[in-house]
């Protein structure tokens, strides 16, 4: 069923989405110009993608401690490094979308819900070498696994924080000055989500970037999407399907867009 109504809203997404034509933000058109649709290979790619195909060849077990909704593939709490990388790490070309994204808003902080292997933590660290990057995990074995690959990568300046969001988030939030870019990947529920937007909000500025994961991950996720797109504080949003984007910038008409990546 479930994949049923994914293939659904992808195929509706495809049908009512645009391209940077059409666009009368001059914001948004940047955006997708400049950003969303940058095709061109960097060299900090390869070497990211190097530490996955290690990943992929990793036949270790670890136990993995599930705080969220779960998977849609495979909900056995002893998993392989390999399978893990496979089915629940981020594929290439949305980890390079992500760094793009991150890169584009010069962030000083960066805040990740949702560590896994580490390997979309590289790609945000490498967008902005100089922030505070902070990456939080509910499973402490996961976590270990992605230390290591920060060690191999020769990483030392990523701040891992282990524990429920609910317990972690409100600390690392209060310990910074502002809110740069955050990226939300974890506990794929309404309420928690809802929560965690909440608990951003007295820290956003002008050139802050929220950005949602599997927005269309269940009805409780298109929910929450929806809630946030609603919300009086939020000027903008770009649902790309796979992430949902939202801006708070003053001076940018209320709008929401769907774009084709």
């Amino acid at each position: 069923m479930f994949n049923l109504t994914f293939a659904k809203d992808y195929l509706l997404h495809r049908l009512t989405s645009k391209n940077r034509h059409g666009l009368h933000s001059p914001f948004v058109y940047r955006l997708v110009d400049q950003v969303i649709y940058d095709k061109a290979d960097k060299p900090v790619y390869e070497k990211i993608e190097a530490e996955r195909d290690v990943l992929l060849r990793d036949d270790r077990y670890i136990n993995v401690t599930d705080l969220g909704a779960g998977s849609h593939v495979n909900n056995n709490k002893q998993k392989a490094i390999s399978t893990i990388t496979m089915n629940a790490l981020k594929p290439p070309k949305l980890a390079k979308l992500l760094y793009r994204l991150a890169a584009s808003t010069k962030p000083t902080s960066i805040v990740e819900l949702g560590t896994c292997l580490g390997i979309t933590t590289l790609y945000l660290q490498a967008a902005a070498p100089k922030a505070k990057v902070y990456t939080l995990e509910g499973c402490p074995e996961t976590a270990g696994v992605a230390k290591d690959v920060f060690t191999r990568a020769g990483i030392k300046d990523i701040n891992v924080v282990t524990g429920n969001f609910d317990d972690t988030l409100p600390g690392v939030i209060a310990g910074l000055d502002k809110l740069d870019f955050v990226y939300i990947d974890g506990n794929h529920q309404r309420d928690a989500t809802l929560k965690y937007f909440e608990w951003c909000l007295p820290k956003v500025h002008e050139d802050t970037m929220l950005i949602f994961d599997d927005i269309y991950w269940s009805d409780g996720m298109k929910k929450a999407w929806e809630q946030i797109k609603a919300h009086p504080q939020v000027t903008a949003t770009v649902d790309l399907f796979w992430i949902g984007l939202v801006f708070f910038k003053t001076g940018q008409a209320k709008e929401d867009f769907k774009i084709k990546v």
